[in-house]
């Protein structure tokens, strides 16, 4: 059988540059830039071995659905201290949609709302 791991994630961004500098600041990503097999350029971002590609949208391209809807709704960052992980991006401006709490025993969340109309989940797992 086939054996599949993660590579990437790919996200649209009216200013990537802007996204990148976001998840920089607010989680510590590495920027790269780099070059689509089309020629376009392409900012790529490093999350402590999460690769996320961010390309520019084209002026055309429709905002993404209200919340909920069917397709990916967030991608997970798991942290040491969710409290603490909260205040420093909070200190930083992050806008959370959803306060850290405690969804049952050992595994608390919170949401954080960033901009391009992308979700992370904060994860707190015992």
């Amino acid at each position: 059988m086939t054996t599949y791991k993660y590579d990437h994630m790919h996200l649209r961004s009216r200013d990537p540059m802007a996204t990148a500098q976001y998840f920089e600041k607010m989680f510590g990503a590495k920027i790269l830039e780099s070059v689509q097999t089309d020629g376009q350029s392409r900012i790529d971002i490093d999350i402590n071995g999460l690769t996320i590609f961010l390309a520019k949208a084209n002026e055309n391209t429709p905002d993404g659905p209200t919340v909920p809807y069917v397709g990916l709704d967030h991608f997970g960052l798991q942290v040491d201290d969710i409290e603490k992980a909260a205040s420093e991006l909070k200190a930083k401006g992050a806008e959370f949609v959803a306060e850290p709490y405690q969804l049952r025993p050992g595994l608390k969340i919170a949401f954080v709302n960033v901009p391009g109309n992308i979700r992370v989940e904060l994860l707190e797992r015992e």
